[in-house]
């Protein structure tokens, strides 16, 4: 029987997961889907759809860390960053969403709130932060697989299965 994991260890590691899963998918995108429009939203491509996953991230890292000395990493072009240059960026935004995560546990377990939080629809507990992070990002790999298969370019079942892998994907380097 395995050893019982610390809570924030659990947390981080669920955290640590989704950012794996979600670069797997972004280095599987094949390159003719990459400027590929959205099917019903023909503003935006599979480009931009992957690129607003960091940059989403760094709006929250921003909003919610900036007054506690968390740094946002920069934002990418969602019109002209490539899939290495996204994926680093994707590395660098996990970290940041990791201090945040970091800064719930050593206040509690809650986020706390700060000037820039004006949504105020999210809980900030760690385990809501966790969640609707997760929650964000699966919905837009969902968008990602689901837009391939609009343009008759559907992903690979090693691909769409392999999102699906958190076993693989915990196991697989940061």
């Amino acid at each position: 029987m395995a050893e019982p994991l610390e809570y924030s260890d659990a947390i981080l590691g669920a955290w640590r997961t989704t950012h794996r899963v979600t670069v797997f998918l972004i280095r599987a995108i094949p390159s003719t889907l990459w400027d590929a429009g959205i099917p019903g939203i023909p503003r935006r491509t599979v480009r931009s759809l992957a690129a607003h996953l960091h940059n989403s991230r760094c709006m929250w890292i921003s909003t919610l860390g900036r007054e506690r000395g968390i740094a946002a990493p920069p934002r990418v072009n969602h019109r002209t960053v490539g899939r290495q240059q996204l994926v680093a960026a994707l590395r660098r935004s996990a970290q940041g969403m990791e201090a945040l995560l970091c800064l719930g546990f050593a206040r509690g377990g809650v986020i706390p709130p700060t000037k820039a939080y004006a949504w105020r629809n999210l809980p900030l507990d760690v385990g809501h932060v966790l969640a609707y992070f997760v929650s964000h990002e699966a919905h837009h790999r969902g968008q990602i697989v689901m837009a391939a298969r609009q343009l008759g370019q559907r992903l690979p079942a090693a691909v769409t299965g392999g999102l699906w892998q958190f076993r693989t994907r915990a196991r697989e380097p940061a």
